[in-house]
């Protein structure tokens, strides 16, 4: 099978296209022929060196997958051959067939298509665990999403919006706001100014009652300004910097939590476990349309290096995608 693989790191360009061996599940797993490939700013950091895969991993990079059930292992019972599936991985993503334990793929759902399915697993899967099993979103609070043109943003603009939350985003392109204002974005604020006070008036003083943090370290201060008494912030990523200072009487005073939290690291049965909650309280959005995969750009598997490149320049509004059936 081909896969895309990292020989050096460095820029998009050290990235190549390979042929190794055919998986073969073991007992519990499946084999899924991959249709398409996610492409996540973690991939970017493991192509510079940053974030290598947990130990026993593949070093092939990719997060996520959708695509059609090949093989099954002797005890898997979950899945039949010809099914339409999608999960996530710790690593392996950028490849034609992927092998994973039959409990953490989920079914696509009806009316969805290949290429659609492969950009709902990361993004909806963190969105959700992060900001409703984490910090535990209700109606009626507000979510304060930074970066939420990003996929994770938009995933979580739209979960927010579905489960009756007033969402606040910010971003550094008015362009990307605008879109996401036509998906229901109640409120969007530039990045770059001064969103701490604009949260705290769009609140009448209260704040955000939860922060999806799709930044890092340059917004700490800001969120800790913004965040409302008993207000939750989960860091989901650091693309700006994993440092900053904390002032800690603020989180003493408002009596705020701050959360950490990632996916790729987490064993077998905590992937589980969510992949189950997903279907039942999730996948059911996209049946009836209050949900929606944002798919940025398809990108063959040969063009892997421009996908990241349109990653790296921020220019991408929801998910980049690698289509492991188009060759150029």
């Amino acid at each position: 099978m081909r896969v895309v693989v990292i020989p050096e790191f460095g820029g998009p360009e050290v990235m190549r296209v390979a042929s190794v061996a055919d998986p073969v599940p073991d007992s519990g797993e499946i084999v899924v022929r991959v249709r398409a490939s996610g492409v996540n700013r973690a991939d970017l950091l493991q192509r510079r060196g940053l974030y290598p895969p947990p130990p026993g991993e593949s070093e092939v990079p990719g997060l996520e997958f959708a695509g059609t059930v090949e093989a099954v292992g002797a005890a898997a019972t979950r899945w039949r051959s010809g099914q339409r599936v999608m999960g996530i991985v710790a690593g392996g993503g950028y490849a034609e067939k992927v092998v994973v334990h039959e409990t953490v793929a989920v079914a696509v759902p009806r009316g969805i298509g290949a290429l659609e399915a492969g950009a709902i697993p990361e993004v909806y899967m963190t969105a959700y665990d992060a900001a409703f099993r984490q910090a535990g979103l209700k109606s009626g609070e507000t979510l304060l999403v930074h970066a939420v043109g990003s996929g994770v943003g938009t995933a979580a603009l739209q979960l927010a919006r579905r489960a009756g939350a007033r969402v606040i985003g910010t971003s550094r392109t008015q362009a990307k706001l605008d879109r996401a204002a036509e998906m229901g974005l109640d409120l969007g604020l530039d990045g770059d100014g001064d969103w701490p006070w604009a949260v705290k008036d769009a609140t009448d003083g209260r704040g955000a009652d939860v922060i999806l943090d799709l930044v890092g370290g340059p917004y700490l201060a800001g969120n800790q300004a913004a965040i409302a008494t008993g207000g939750r912030h989960v860091v989901v990523g650091v693309p700006g910097g994993a440092e900053a200072a904390i002032d800690l009487r603020l989180l003493m005073v408002r009596r705020a939590q701050m959360i950490g939290t990632v996916l790729r690291a987490r064993p077998v049965e905590e992937k589980a476990a969510l992949a189950r909650e997903f279907e039942n309280e999730v996948l059911p959005g996209f049946a009836d349309g209050s949900l929606k995969p944002v798919v940025d750009g398809i990108f063959s598997v040969d063009e892997a290096a421009d996908a990241h490149r349109r990653m790296e320049a921020n220019r991408n509004f929801g998910k980049i995608m690698l289509d492991w059936e188009t060759r150029t």
